[in-house]
């Protein structure tokens, strides 16, 4: 039965790829999504996953920050189904614990807004100080404090939309030069820089010349900010993510990986 399942598998639609096994784990856990109607036995893990039936030839898994949803052919025997996830247990379970690593990842990066938190800028943590006294928002780099003129009952709202938008200056005015800068060095000509607030992507590249960058990138450290440029308006030579494309990247950036790296452990900061 499992050979007639092949053809099904080769044609799976992953969301995510990996062939690495799932870390070792001494006790059972249950994997759960709040959408499931089904649960199975992978391993030493109990895995809740959600089930769709659709007019498809192939099983389809995807794995994300809900869990773990399953599209099958309306025809395929359940059985047929529990025998492929078997079949795909390694990187279905490998992927479910980096997506519950993430999540934990992303609620040690939220900021609390109130006098005296600290939160990332450029790598490396500042403290936010309400100064009523004061007019405006003053960064002083030696102290690695951020003077923020607003009365020390001012909301949670008041605060992180006064440090928000002194943010996304400091994230407009740190990455324009890095992209006339990288953009000199590819050849290639920035038409328009915007600002992004996605909740998924770093940065995007359009035909026209126009690129998108994520403000939060403010938060880390510039050689991450780097990378990201550096990817983006390399776009503007390779439209895709070729071999060509990532010389063109190495061209500007000769140990991007290691960047790259650092930036596929970072988390969105939750604001």
């Amino acid at each position: 039965m499992l050979k007639n399942l092949l053809p099904l598998l080769q044609g799976a639609q992953l969301s995510l790829f990996g062939q690495e096994p799932v870390p070792a784990r001494s006790e059972a856990e249950v994997l759960q999504n709040p959408r499931a109607q089904r649960e199975l036995s992978l391993g030493e893990h109990r895995v809740a996953y959600e089930l769709k039936r659709a007019r498809r030839r192939s099983i389809g898994f995807v794995v994300g920050a809900q869990g773990l949803r399953v599209s099958a052919p309306r025809w395929l025997p359940q059985a047929d189904i529990e025998r492929a996830l078997h079949h795909k247990a390694d990187w279905i379970l490998r992927k479910l614990v980096e997506q519950r690593e993430r999540a934990r990842r992303v609620e040690a990066a939220r900021i609390e807004w109130r006098d005296g938190a600290s939160l990332p800028y450029l790598g490396s943590p500042i403290t936010l100080r309400l100064e009523p006294q004061r007019s405006g928002v003053q960064f002083d780099e030696a102290e690695r404090v951020l003077r923020i003129g607003l009365p020390l009952a001012a909301s949670e709202e008041q605060l992180r939309d006064t440090v928000q938008a002194w943010l996304k200056r400091r994230a407009r005015a740190d990455f324009e030069p890095r992209c006339q800068r990288f953009g000199a060095a590819l050849g290639v000509q920035m038409t328009q820089l915007r600002l992004s607030s996605a909740q998924t992507r770093w940065g995007s590249a359009s035909v026209d010349g126009s690129i998108r960058l994520n403000w939060r990138l403010i938060h880390f450290a510039p050689a991450i900010i780097d990378y990201v440029v550096a990817h983006e308006l390399a776009h503007l030579r390779e439209m895709n993510h070729s071999p060509a494309f990532w010389a063109v990247v190495r061209s500007v950036l000769p140990d991007f990986e290691t960047a790259r790296g650092r930036l596929r452990e970072e988390s969105i900061v939750s604001e």
